[in-house]
């Protein structure tokens, strides 16, 4: 019965957008033309009907969302942060699914950490409040611990919200398989391994263990950064569906009247805000991955709270590397390194031309520099780089999706604390730092230590790895194959000879 709930979940998707006024809203915010407006009308409106009616005191687009599920929540808080694509009036609406969203009964959280925890409430906290706090997975309740007197926010999955995930998603996937069947072109963009992508980060979110051990692994990696805060697990009081930790005291980043009224200086904060997070992905390969401004606080001092660590990111070295230097290749606007660095990774088809995929980009970064961000239009330009890739048959890649739309996100919290900030003057000393550490000769020389100690790990077995490369080549069949267990033999040797030299250079660092 997949195949026919999945059709049936779409068509209530289009009925609710049209139901609550959000599909006019909708092509507003994108500019559609005329006809498609026209066409959306006449298709949706007799289904209208079969949509979610929501609730009415909302705006249609927080309305239409709110009404579809915890899914489309999750996407309605991405496109929060970014202004310069869906509008400034969409982004105000869309705020609200950041922490807003209504609560469950503060009785049935009670309950849920009892027997999650094995505890009474009223015992270990000599105070527990209504929930102040709701996303589209859990709500936050603020207590205190009576043994301490220690403030600790008490994190509470919502009820159901997993088999109400799976629904959405086994929609999703539905779509995917669709799109790619009817439209052929878009397979290089692999929806379905988006699809599936978006579900392992969301799952993960539904184990608060699992995030509670992210929050501790990022609180390790960030202690030494000077006005960054993340608040301590508490582990005697987390399980799968809670988890507690230290209360961050601050301004919510999307309250930025009080911000401003704070004196706080929204434009340093806006600035340290992108430069942490290129810092947190380039030097360490874990970042917050849901960094919008519901998941940020600013504390009287100015230090910057993180709460929220469901979504971590993670790239490994290499692809940081590469990362690195497409980003210094545009800072530094030398398209043609930008260009090299895509055909060398692999994420442009070898058969392409690499002089013409540098003009591409030249075409992209150029506008931007010189400019500010209000000069800029954020849609014309991602429209532009769709084309880019399109035409240079540009595949997705899975393990950037959640940096990619984590930069976005950022880029859209930073832009809405400092309107005028320049992305690319903003990231260059960081990503400088990163590759006058990470590329170069002293990498070079990281780089042969690492794998000479990795090598030097089978230095006892070096003898029988040779003699079983000589029993296998030993039987002639060819002049070449003759030729082979030598070069075997040379190889191990040649490894094992590596693998020592290197432990001893790496003595003396």
């Amino acid at each position: 019965m997949r195949g026919p709930h999945n059709i049936w979940r779409l068509i209530r998707t289009g009925a609710t957008f049209q139901r609550t006024g959000a599909m006019g809203v909708v092509l507003d915010a994108m500019s559609a033309p005329a006809s498609i407006r026209i066409a959306a009308h006449v298709v949706g409106w007799p289904f209208a009907w079969l949509g979610k009616k929501g609730d009415p005191a909302l705006p249609p687009v927080t309305r239409a969302i709110t009404a579809l599920g915890p899914a489309y929540i999750k996407f309605g808080q991405i496109l929060s942060t970014r202004p310069d694509v869906v509008g400034p009036e969409l982004a105000d609406q869309l705020q609200y699914l950041q922490d807003k969203l209504p609560p469950f009964k503060q009785d049935v959280a009670r309950r849920m950490i009892e027997k999650e925890l094995g505890i009474e409430i009223d015992t270990v906290f000599s105070e527990f409040s209504e929930p102040v706090a709701a996303a589209s997975i859990a709500q936050v309740h603020k207590a205190r611990l009576a043994d301490t007197g220690e403030a600790v926010a008490v994190k509470v999955l919502r009820p159901g919200i997993e088999r109400a995930f799976r629904t959405d998603i086994d929609a999703f996937h539905f779509s995917a398989r669709v799109i790619e069947m009817l439209l052929p072109s878009t397979r290089r963009l692999r929806p379905t391994d988006v699809v599936e992508h978006f579900e392992h980060t969301v799952m993960g979110e539904l184990d608060l263990r699992l995030e509670s051990a992210s929050a501790s692994e990022f609180a390790e990696n960030t202690a030494q950064d000077d006005g960054f805060v993340v608040p301590e697990v508490n582990w005697g009081l987390t399980g799968r569906t809670v988890m507690t930790l230290g209360w961050g005291e601050g301004i919510p980043a999307n309250d930025l009247a009080a911000i401003r009224a704070s004196g706080l200086d929204m434009q340093q904060l806006g600035e340290r805000v992108l430069q942490l997070f290129l810092s947190h992905a380039l030097r360490d390969g874990l970042f917050h991955g849901d960094m919008h401004q519901g998941n940020l606080k600013f504390a009287a001092n100015g230090d910057i709270i993180a709460v929220d660590f469901g979504i971590m990111g993670r790239i490994d070295e290499y692809t940081r590397r590469v990362y690195a230097e497409i980003l210094y290749g545009f800072i530094t606007r030398n398209y043609r390194r930008v260009a090299e660095v895509h055909f060398e990774a692999g994420y442009v088809p070898a058969d392409r031309d690499v002089e013409e995929f540098a003009r591409a980009l030249r075409a992209v970064g150029e506008p931007i520099f010189g400019m500010n961000a209000t000069q800029i239009s954020m849609g014309r330009l991602l429209a532009y780089l769709f084309e880019v890739t399109e035409k240079f048959g540009m595949e997705t890649r899975t393990e950037l999706i959640l940096l990619q739309r984590t930069m976005v996100v950022v880029e859209g919290v930073s832009r809405s604390l400092s309107p005028d900030i320049n992305i690319w003057k903003v990231a260059k000393p960081v990503v400088e730092s990163y590759i006058s550490n990470s590329i170069g000769p002293k990498a070079l020389l990281q780089d042969l230590v690492h794998t000479a100690r990795v090598l030097a790990r089978f230095g006892p077995r070096l003898p029988e790895l040779a003699e079983a490369a000589l029993i296998r080549q030993s039987e002639p069949h060819q002049e070449a194959d003759r030729a082979r267990p030598l070069r075997a033999m040379s190889y191990v040797t040649l490894g094992g000879g590596l693998a020592l030299a290197a432990v001893w250079v790496s003595t003396l660092l």
